[in-house]
């Protein structure tokens, strides 16, 4: 008898409809909001897929291999799925994140056995990249890297998009996304734009000034290399107190408790709905609301 593995449950996340966010206005305007959660994978992220898709095909390659060390910069949610899938597949881990992420990020991380070199805060994601391709070069482990590893979109071209199809019978007219590495907004605007390339695909990044977990507004020179602005027909800026008001809005009066990531993408999907009829918008709901507990965006 056949059983799954915990790599066997990692994506075909639930898509749900919201209810109530978006009341009248969106009903009146014969909208449909609906919300991909990706919290439902086993590390509770979007990131589960592209970390196991980069691992398995670097495998396949014969770039990497058991017992081996693997080096990346993470914000977080990146960190914890290639934490997850390096503990199940047998590899060494070293994670280098900015120091002022949450805390149950770093816990989650080392919960899965990853070794964590936490950053200065002033030097943000960049410093950590930049620390991570000095190990490389200094033959600490080898750099799966995200930002230009084309394993990362796939992993969402073969999967995500091809879900989110399936799952609105290919009625999706608009798709939102938070912008991080970028690569589930790449893999899925690939997908979609080849089935139907009409569809609208929307980019959420923070507004100047604005600290969002998991949301980048890179420098030029930091530019993930995998992002293809023509992948992408509009981008649009959130605040942080529109995405924070936006995480609590989500969890007492929808039931979905997410990140403030996530959220801005729905902040998105709800301006969107403002200005469209008949449209089905899909926001990827990235993660899960307990790994920002400590931060004070749920007060108790």
């Amino acid at each position: 008898m056949a059983y799954l593995t915990l790599e066997d449950t990692i994506g075909n996340t639930p898509l749900i409809q919201l209810k109530l966010i978006g009341g009248d206005s969106v009903r009146q305007r014969n909208n449909i909001i609906l919300g991909k959660l990706e919290g439902n994978n086993p590390a509770g992220s979007v990131k589960d897929r592209a970390a196991l898709s980069m691992i398995r095909h670097a495998e396949e390659r014969g770039t990497i291999k058991p017992g081996d060390t693997l080096i990346e910069a993470t914000s977080g949610n990146t960190g914890i799925a290639l934490a997850m899938v390096a503990a199940m597949r047998g590899y060494k881990m070293v994670l280098l994140m900015p120091e002022n992420l949450s805390e149950e990020r770093k816990q989650s991380m080392a919960a899965y056995g990853a070794r964590i070199i936490l950053t200065p805060k002033t030097g943000g994601m960049e410093y950590a990249r930049d620390l991570a391709e000095k190990m490389q070069k200094d033959g600490e482990g080898l750099i799966l890297d995200q930002f230009a590893n084309q394993d990362n979109p796939s992993a969402h071209y073969t999967s995500t998009g091809p879900e989110i199809w399936r799952d609105t019978h290919g009625a999706v007219t608009h798709f939102v996304s938070a912008m991080g590495t970028t690569g589930t907004i790449m893999g899925v605007s690939h997908y979609l734009k080849e089935k139907n390339p009409a569809v609208q695909i929307i980019g959420a990044q923070p507004e100047e000034g604005s600290q969002i977990p998991g949301i980048r507004k890179w420098p030029e020179a930091y530019l993930p290399r995998i992002f293809d602005r023509s992948r992408v027909d509009r981008v649009e800026n959130v605040s942080q107190s529109a995405a924070e008001t936006m995480a609590r809005r989500l969890a007492a009066e929808e039931g979905v408790f997410c990140g403030p990531s996530a959220a801005g993408a729905c902040e998105v999907a709800l301006r969107i709905s403002q200005t469209v009829e008949n449209a089905t918008i899909v926001f990827i709901v990235c993660d899960r609301g307990d790994r920002y507990l400590s931060t004070g965006i749920f007060p108790a």
